[in-house]
């Protein structure tokens, strides 16, 4: 289809965005070729420990780091659905039509069969993994068998690693210190305004 739109998806906790958030959108639009891309924010990931914003908080937070980009969006529907947070139920409510592109860390990749229904998720998009300190691009065998059964190509993405996480950021606010130079300066301006961070997070993050 000539005007078939190409359209990019990064979910994570965003507990708080980051920099490096943003840096992988933008890396993914450029480099796929992308029309838009969405950030979707999770309501309850059931692979790690409760959020410390709320959800409404770091909806905010999204949308003042993502201000800058017309083609970055934020997608709510995870956190207006409630409850856990699955891919796949996300991706069955999306409209048809475009061809859509899940971006995750090469971290991710590495457990990425153990997601709920994760055969499906590959029948619904596009896989493009970015490199994340520590991670490596090796391939899952189960994953790259059903790649091939389906006939889909793991796109790689050219993305210098960040050595940044919202974990780090959260312990640098619990302790008084600046973390500004990791955040939108908006973010770290809400963050301030709002108090938030400010107890120890015990969690560690599985997204960048």
């Amino acid at each position: 289809m000539a005007n078939q739109q190409h359209i990019g998806l990064l979910g994570g906790s965003f507990d708080p965005v980051h920099r490096a958030h943003i840096a992988l959108a933008e890396r993914a639009l450029t480099e796929l070729n992308l029309d838009s891309l969405q950030l979707i924010a999770a309501a309850n990931p059931w692979q790690r420990a409760p959020l410390a914003a709320s959800p409404e908080q770091r909806l905010h937070m999204l949308e003042l780091a993502c201000a800058h980009n017309p083609k970055l969006h934020i997608n709510r529907s995870e956190i207006d659905r409630g409850g856990a947070t699955y891919t796949i139920d996300t991706l069955r409510e999306l409209p048809k039509g475009p061809v859509y592109y899940w971006i995750l860390g090469a971290d991710q990749l590495q457990n990425f069969c153990s997601w709920n229904h994760w055969q499906e998720i590959l029948e619904h998009v596009e896989l493009a993994v970015a490199k994340r300190p520590g991670s490596s691009y090796n391939t899952p065998a189960a994953l790259a068998a059903e790649l091939q059964k389906q006939h889909k190509t793991l796109h790689q993405l050219n993305f210098p690693p960040i050595d940044i996480s919202a974990s780090h950021i959260r312990h640098i606010l619990a302790l008084q210190q600046d973390p500004s130079h990791f955040l939108d300066p908006a973010v770290a301006h809400y963050i301030q305004a709002e108090g938030l961070y400010r107890q120890a997070a015990n969690s560690t993050d599985t997204d960048l």
